[in-house]
């Protein structure tokens, strides 16, 4: 019976470093579930839900990534994972809002804010600093599930926040 686990990998980024990640989980014949991979200033982040074959310890595994050439890791763990890995409604990504504008103290909180009001389920969100002819545009972009009765209100509030602090808010329903 297979074994579920999480692995995640904090190391500095480099050309190829996903395929040497994903590359040697294949041979060992894992399967990857839900995955991220992003690159955080200099830095690379890679989780993965994985069902490893009963054959395969995860203290192996673990020691197994930690001899990959292209990581030189920083952390790693991998972990017992029990938890439900299918997606249930509220897993499945119905808009994708993008803001850019200038950076202000709070701007992730309160657009989260304004999604908790109306039940919406964040399932991802990234922010950058982006140059840009001689200033700086912070971007954010959020990728939502929200309940449909409730998205039209939810997104004209989240608008509404976006312009009241200075940002372009751009959506898209899925």
């Amino acid at each position: 019976m297979p074994v579920d686990v999480r692995i995640a990998i904090s190391c500095a980024d480099r050309s190829g470093l996903l395929a040497t990640i994903t590359g040697r989980l294949f041979d060992l014949g894992a399967d990857l579930g839900d995955t991220t991979f992003a690159v955080i200033g200099t830095s690379a982040e890679f989780t993965s839900m994985v069902s490893l074959p009963d054959t395969i310890s995860a203290e192996f595994t673990k020691s197994e990534l930690s001899k990959l050439d292209k990581t030189k890791i920083t952390n790693i763990s991998v972990e017992p994972y029990n938890l439900r890995s299918t997606h249930v409604e509220k897993k499945h990504i119905t808009h994708q809002i993008e803001l850019h504008g200038a950076d202000r103290p709070g701007l992730i909180a309160r657009l989260a804010e304004v999604f908790a009001e109306f039940g919406a389920n964040i399932l991802r969100m990234d922010s950058e600093h982006i140059v840009e002819e001689y200033k700086v545009n912070y971007v954010i972009r959020f990728e939502v599930w929200i309940p449909n009765t409730r998205a039209k209100s939810c997104l004209s509030a989240a608008d509404n926040v976006a312009s009241s602090l200075g940002l372009i808010c751009k959506t898209i329903a899925l």
